[in-house]
Order: structure tokens, then C-alpha cells, then sequence
């Protein structure tokens, strides 16, 4: 069973080595674990439901149903679950089975005066799928039993995929048609199609499979205006891509029911090197220079040397770190190395035609192979979330963000950025343990990937002022280095109050005037995206 306060499932082992341990004691200090509530006293916390339950809706007001809906996976998220501090939790939660139910809780909701909040896989980062006090009641849709592959066109490789189907069950169902979409970003195991289209996600692989737009080919979509009908033409001069509209709308437009997505061959080789740099400035030509020469790789991404630390660090294999650190050593790089990760995918000939462009590439710039740490990497490359859950118990919060911009701007608002996190919590004499990797790259510029990690307060309003600190110094820094606010989560609660500063008045102007063509009664995910009250 899904936790019902964690990334993961139940029961889930994941904890901090004493490698991990050490690093974060000298850096910010020995954390305090933290008294957390159990399931069963946040179930009886719950006030009745404002709404009665229907078998004919498939909604319940189960109050243990709806702890299990309240919330996503920010950290104000994990932080009221943890500490048994929901303001508010949904009425009802509904899980339609087929299209025709969304449109009967569309028009009950209206009926009742309620408002419906889209729930995937639950992983939005950005309090994009949180229940929130409402004067009005709250319904939290399930969609997922809505999963499944619906048809697979393997002539023009189109599936057409239910929006609650997961990553690992549609690259099972397309395995016997030997395609995939190869959309894995690191929610993967737990998010839906649907999620990765609302959020306009982008997977690991992007370099190569694209983001989500481009895989996005078409779908359906249940408006309380009506249904939109997507059909995935391969390209249309027909007026504005109605598909935008709908991509990065997170909700606020209506119910994805089906998705159409671009797939493509299963590749016959998948090979991903690791290489130490010698230097950060180093790092940044080389992969620069890769990205521009459209090698054809599948995925690249570039650690800090902070990073590059804490990841050895919090390895799994302490003595594999030590033994990898010796062998950098020896052969002369400096203590400040940091690591590149590039992959290919595709066919044998071309595969091996991008390795070499990469090997020379990386080569030219001082870059040591480290077979090792590129296997260690593919094995655990979705267990980071689970390290969250574990973190908190040991007494630390852990969060990110990321943002983009153009390389001219890069390393400013990377040093920017990460002295706008360290600075943020001297009010309270404490410090964030801050670094940063590119995950996804461009040939005009790139994304930056932050990842804060700072001590739990004995005062559970503590912990959130520190954490609204972080987040605010760190977004003004994002506005200020001319980035934007978000790269690939969604802008969902947590984000909204900076997204006017990157749209200006007119763009917003015209988000606000296409929800209220979709969605005219303000059914819809009320305060996402654009903030407000809906």
C-alpha cells in the first residue's frame, strides 16, 4: 500500500547512512528527529464531510480516504502529514472508472458547489494536488482507475494511453509491441500520463526522447465547458496549438481522460558513462559543447562538485565511494572533480557513433571514465525521493527546485541562487546544505537543479518559516538572474506568487481568460497556477 505520509510505499527501508550522516553534521549540524503523528490520530482529527457519499459517483467520505487524498508530495505537503497538521483535507474522493463518470462529477459538483481537484499519481511537488480551506467543498478525483492502453498504431507510433496509467505500466503494456515512450522523470514508479502532461514534465531521458511536449500528440479533454477532442495530426498550421493550451494547465482546465503519445522503437543498446572532470568551469564547455554538437544522446547532466560529494557521500557502498575516490585521485584530478553523466539509446550503429562523440568530447576536456559509478547510478536513479522520507525521521527537511535559463546567464544564476539559499536561514543562525546539478540540457542553455537540505525546529511553525524563507529567497533569485520559475514540476501553490514576474500582465490576462472559457463556474483546482482563491 501507498504511504500515506511519504514517497513510496509502506514500510519502505530506505535510511541515512553514516556517511550521509557525517556529511550533514559538519555541514549544518546533528539533526533531531522529530515526534511524528500516526495514521490513526490525523484519521480522527478529520471533520465530517460537508458532502454525502454516492456509490453511483463512486465517491466516498471515508475520512481515512480522504487523509490518504489531502495531499502531495511538497514539502509543506510531507511537513503537515508528518506532523498531524492538516488545515484542511478533501469531503469526498472519488475514482471514476471511464470517461462518463468525470462528466457526471462535473455536473454534480456544480449541483452541490463544489470544487474538484485532479489527483494522478499524487507526486506534485508544488502543492499542485493539495487540499486547501475552502468556504466551498472539496471533491479530490482519483484518476487512478483510468489506466490502461487504450490502441497501439504501431505504423505511425501513436498509443493512446488512459491519463491514470503509471510509467512502469505502460512500459509493461508496450513491451510486447516493442516501442516506448522513455518518458522517466524521477517520479516515474508512482506518477501518470496525465500528471506528466498537466505538469509539462520532462523525463531523464529528454535529450533524446524529448519533453513531454513533444511527445504529446493528442488527447481528450472533460471541461466543465465541454470536451475537447485533441486529434494528434503530426503537424497543423490550423490556427494556435490548442495541445499548449492544455500542457503545463495542471488541472485548471478540466480532466485529461486520454492521451495520445508519441512512441518510438525499443532501442536496441542503452549505455550510460560516468566521467570526472577536473574542474566546474571545464565541465560546463564540455557539456555545452556536446549538447551544441547534437551528438544524439539520450540524457546528460552535470554535478557540482558539492554535489558530486554528497552523492559519493550518501552512497549505498562506502567503501565503492572511497575505492572510486583513490582511483580519481591517482590519476592526478583534483580533489574539486565533478561528475558528468551521458547516456545513449537507439540503435546499435548510432548509439556507438554518440558514445564516441561524447568519449572525445569529454576527453578533450580532462574527463577520467568511471565504468563504476555509472552502473551504481542507473541501479538507484529513482531512490533519491525515497531518502526524503528517511532524512525526516533523522531530523532534516529536504527539498528542490530547478529553474532555466541561457548558458550566458548560467553560472550567475547558479551562484546566485545557491548564495540565496545559504543566506536564507541566518535569522535563525542555521544553515542549508545546498548543490545543484544541469539535468536537462539545450543547446541554447540549460536547467539548474537544486537541492536544499536543512535542520528540522523542535517547533513544527519553525520548520515552515524556515522553509517559506528558503523558498522565497531562493524564487526572487530565480526572477532576479533571469531565469524561470519553473523548469519541468508545474507551478501548481508554491510557485504561483512569481509566475505574473515571467508571464507579465497581458499573459496572464490571457491564462485567466482561457480558464474561464474552460472552466466558467471556477470548478476546477481551485488556487493553482494562478493563485487565488480559484
Amino acid at each position: 500500500m501507498r504511504s500515506w505520509n511519504g514517497w513510496g510505499e509502506e514500510g519502505d527501508a530506505t535510511a541515512v547512512g553514516a556517511g550521509g550522516r557525517r556529511l550533514l553534521a559538519a555541514a549544518i549540524g546533528r539533526g533531531t528527529p522529530p515526534r511524528e503523528a500516526t495514521l490513526g490520530e490525523v484519521v480522527a482529527s478529520v471533520p465530517p464531510s460537508r458532502l454525502a457519499a454516492s456509490a453511483e459517483l463512486r465517491l466516498t467520505t471515508d475520512p481515512e480516504a480522504r487523509v490518504r487524498r489531502a495531499r502531495g508530495q511538497s514539502l509543506p505537503d510531507l511537513a503537515s502529514l508528518r506532523y498531524g497538521r492538516l488545515d484542511a483535507v478533501p469531503d469526498a474522493v472519488a475514482r471514476p472508472a471511464e470517461t462518463a463518470d468525470i462528466r457526471a462529477l462535473l455536473d454534480h459538483a456544480r449541483r452541490v458547489g463544489a470544487r474538484l481537484i485532479p489527483f494522478g499519481g499524487g507526486t506534485s511537488v508544488v502543492g499542485g494536488v493539495s487540499a486547501r480551506p475552502s468556504a466551498d467543498p472539496l471533491i479530490t478525483v482519483d484518476l487512478g482507475g483510468l489506466a490502461g492502453v487504450r490502441a497501439v498504431d504501431e505504423r505511425s507510433g501513436l498509443v493512446t494511453v488512459l491519463a491514470g496509467t503509471t510509467g512502469p505500466a505502460l512500459a509493461t503494456l508496450l513491451a510486447g509491441h516493442a516501442l516506448t515512450v522513455a518518458h522517466e522523470p524521477q517520479s516515474w514508479e508512482l506518477a501518470t500520463v496525465g500528471g506528466w502532461v498537466a505538469a509539462r514534465g520532462s523525463g531523464l531521458k529528454s535529450l533524446g526522447a524529448g519533453r513531454i511536449e513533444q511527445l504529446f500528440a493528442g488527447g481528450t479533454l472533460e471541461a466543465p465547458a465541454g470536451t475537447l477532442v485533441m486529434p494528434p495530426f503530426p503537424a497543423s498550421a490550423a490556427g494556435p496549438d490548442l495541445r499548449q493550451l492544455v500542457l503545463g494547465s495542471e488541472g485548471r482546465l478540466g480532466f485529461l481522460t486520454d492521451v495520445v503519445l508519441r512512441a518510438a522503437p525499443h532501442p536496441e543498446v542503452e549505455r550510460l558513462d560516468a566521467w570526472a572532470l577536473p574542474a566546474w568551469p571545464d565541465a560546463i564547455d564540455a557539456v555545452r559543447a556536446l549538447v551544441q554538437a547534437r551528438a544524439g544522446l539520450s540524457l546528460l547532466r552535470l554535478s557540482t562538485a558539492q554535489e558530486t560529494r554528497t552523492l559519493l557521500a550518501f552512497g549505498a557502498k562506502p567503501a565503492q565511494a572511497r575505492a572510486l575516490t583513490a582511483y580519481v585521485r591517482a590519476r592526478r584530478r583534483p580533489a574539486e572533480w565533478v561528475l558528468v553523466l551521458a547516456g545513449v539509446a537507439g540503435r546499435r550503429r548510432t548509439a556507438r557513433a554518440a558514445r564516441a562523440e561524447a568519449g572525445a568530447i569529454m576527453g578533450a576536456h580532462g574527463g577520467l571514465r568511471l565504468p563504476a559509478l555509472a552502473g551504481a547510478w542507473s541501479r538507484t536513479r529513482f531512490r533519491s525521493p525515497y531518502l526524503r522520507n528517511a532524512l525526516w525521521s533523522a531530523g532534516y527537511a529536504s527539498d528542490t527546485l530547478e529553474t532555466a535559463t541561457d548558458w550566458a546567464h548560467v553560472p550567475g544564476l547558479l551562484a546566485g541562487l545557491e548564495d540565496a539559499l545559504r543566506r536564507a536561514l541566518a535569522p535563525w543562525h542555521e544553515r542549508a546544505h545546498v548543490f545543484t546539478h544541469l539535468s536537462h540540457l539545450y543547446p541554447s542553455g540549460s536547467s539548474l537543479y537544486v537541492t536544499y537540505i536543512f535542520r528540522l525546529a523542535a517547533d513544527p511553525d519553525e520548520t515552515m518559516a524556515r522553509w517559506r524563507a528558503l523558498k522565497a529567497a531562493a524564487s526572487e533569485a530565480i526572477v532576479a538572474g533571469g531565469g524561470t520559475i519553473t523548469h519541468h514540476h508545474g507551478v501548481g501553490v508554491d510557485h504561483a506568487p512569481y509566475l505574473a514576474a515571467e508571464k507579465g500582465p497581458l499573459g496572464m490576462a490571457a491564462l485567466e481568460a482561457v480558464v474561464r472559457t474552460f472552466d466558467p463556474d471556477g470548478i476546477m483546482n481551485p488556487g493553482v497556477l494562478l493563485g487565488g482563491p480559484g
